[in-house]
């Protein structure tokens, strides 16, 4: 249906591409289209929505928690099947994650997000080695480390805001061991730090 709503009519051309597509994401083609979704792992199922995403050839594919609910070597598999599609398709990914690691692990650029809100955007390295905002910060805080021990982990204190009555100023200075008095008047305009 996809396809055919963006003007590809002949139905054979399109069971091709999408055999060639479930190839490319290392599947058996007859496997997957002899089987219903339940008779798939949770992999295969991640990796016939990939297939099934590049159809149509994206400039773009947004990515929400695609290694959510996988075992770890599973998720292995989808990160390197991801930047292989990164590297020989030459697509930009928009990476949705709550998983730090994964995120360090697959993306150039990071946003982090609070409330909503872009809080910090930056290249990968300066995000998780240089944190400006005290909420990307709070979050690589709380993170565990293989060689640290839970002593040493942060949690950020309060609970997340209600997103339909957000406090003044910043939402995350309730929650802020650097909140200001300023910080509750205004939100702090986002500020470029190094290169764009």
């Amino acid at each position: 249906d996809t396809a055919r709503s963006h003007g590809w009519n002949d139905r054979q051309a399109v069971r091709e591409k999408f055999l060639d597509m479930l190839r490319f994401v290392q599947l058996d083609p007859q496997r997957v289209i002899n089987s219903y979704p339940h008779e798939l792992s949770g992999g295969m199922r991640q990796r016939t929505l990939l297939a099934m995403s590049l159809l149509l050839d994206p400039q773009i594919l947004i990515l929400d928690e695609p290694t959510t609910a996988l075992d770890i070597l599973t998720q292995r598999t989808i990160i390197d099947l991801l930047r292989q599609i990164k590297a020989e398709k030459n697509i930009t990914m928009i990476f949705i994650s709550h998983d730090l690691a994964i995120a360090a692990e697959l993306a150039n650029r990071v946003a982090t997000m609070y409330a909503g809100r872009v809080v910090e955007l930056g290249q990968t390295d300066d995000i998780f080695y240089r944190p400006r905002h005290p909420y990307t910060l709070g979050l690589i805080r709380a993170v565990p480390t293989v060689t640290g021990g839970f002593e040493e982990l942060i949690s950020i204190p309060g609970s997340p805001p209600d997103l339909i009555n957000l406090p003044s100023g910043c939402p995350f200075h309730p929650r802020c061991s650097f909140a200001s008095d300023k910080c509750q008047q205004a939100d702090p305009p986002l500020e470029q730090v190094g290169p764009k």
